[in-house]
């Protein structure tokens, strides 16, 4: 049972976050998660319907959101989305670097080096290019912050026929270490969440192409034998951004209903 110095400490109350790939899934989730434990929310995206969509949704529970659209691997872009969050809400005490594309599907072999370099620039470069802005603003404030990167089972756990995405999710875990080297001095912890099968709009595109359903394959990858929810995902990034993780800094949490434990 907790006592009462940390009752209330998963609490986002007054913190400003900011939340990339915020328009659909697991960023969407986890922007209306954090919004609901008290977070003002900047919510990127490139795709402005779907970032606007996202926070109305917030907007509509009286929370407080805003949208930037956002190239996250483009560095002027993701300078000026840290920019606008600070003169929007005034600061910038947490982020969540979530977006990502599809990963690739080809064997090493045959790997189109085009698609190769999209992958690594929107699922690695973009985290390298967010934490250095959002770092630089947490240590103008004087330090204190927490940055949580999307990682993902692929992480620790390769699969053949995407040599991009694994290697841009194995660096993420990387720069997250390192990140949390260079900034603890200052207050500033790095964590990563590593998802597993989670029932977003990508997983659903690669079940068509495939033919399979959710009760085909769910059970090879989760010991409850379903999907994972985006916002089981989002609770996880909101904690790891909340007080109550306050002792946690370069850990990798595994959001994967046991699938590595095997």
């Amino acid at each position: 049972m907790a006592d009462g110095s940390t009752i209330g400490r998963n609490r986002l109350d007054g913190k400003v976050a900011i939340v990339t790939g915020g328009g659909i899934g697991m960023g969407a989730a986890t922007a209306r998660v954090m919004a609901g434990y008290g977070a003002r929310v900047v919510v990127a995206d490139l795709n402005a319907e779907a970032g606007h969509s996202t926070i109305q949704s917030i907007i509509a529970t009286g929370a407080e959101a805003h949208f930037v659209q956002c190239n996250v691997a483009d560095e002027e872009q993701v300078k000026a989305l840290v920019a606008e969050t600070v003169s929007t809400f005034g600061r910038l005490d947490c982020a969540v670097n979530n977006a990502a594309i599809t990963p690739d599907s080809l064997p090493i072999a045959e790997a189109d080096m085009a698609a190769w370099d999209r992958v690594i620039d929107i699922d690695l470069r973009s985290v390298m290019l967010c934490m250095k802005y959002e770092i630089r603003q947490m240590l103008a404030q004087g330090g204190g912050g927490a940055v949580v990167n999307i990682g993902s089972v692929s992480s620790v756990r390769p699969q053949p026929g995407n040599s991009a995405y694994v290697a841009a999710k194995h660096g993420v875990v990387g720069l997250t270490k390192t990140g949390s080297l260079e900034y603890a001095p200052q207050g500033i912890r790095v964590n990563a969440v590593l998802p597993g099968a989670i029932d977003t709009p990508m997983l659903r595109g690669a079940l068509d192409q495939t033919g399979y359903t959710e009760a085909d394959f769910a059970p090879a990858l989760s010991l409850f034998g379903r999907f994972g929810r985006p916002e089981e995902v989002g609770e996880a990034s909101a904690w790891l951004c909340s007080d109550a993780a306050s002792y946690i800094t370069g850990h990798s949490l595994a959001v994967e209903a046991g699938y590595l434990t095997r």
